[in-house]
């Protein structure tokens, strides 16, 4: 856990392959993602803090432990609402 450490971490890949991708996703409060999409499926798991997850037309208050799991080429979005920081996966389509 980043705890404090927060606002000054940086998002940094953890392991990439030809078929994965993982990465530590820092929100510091009040940053967004702006909507986009990657081609393969995707799981988010806040690790701390909490954030707003935009996906499909909903949008739900994500929080440390919760996991979210979305299809390729699903458009999402993403708006810290306190410091944050999430774990990423990305299944890498060739």
């Amino acid at each position: 856990m980043l705890g404090s450490n927060v606002p000054s971490a940086q998002t940094l890949a953890l392991f990439e392959s030809s078929e994965l991708e993982v990465m530590r996703l820092v929100l510091p409060a009040g940053k967004t993602v702006p909507p986009h999409q990657v081609a393969g499926e995707i799981t988010v798991q806040c690790l701390e803090g909490s954030f707003e997850f935009t996906a499909a037309g909903r949008t739900q208050v994500m929080r440390a432990g919760q996991l979210m799991h979305l299809s390729g080429g699903t458009a999402h979005s993403l708006v810290a609402l306190e410091d944050a920081s999430a774990l990423v996966t990305i299944v890498l389509h060739k």
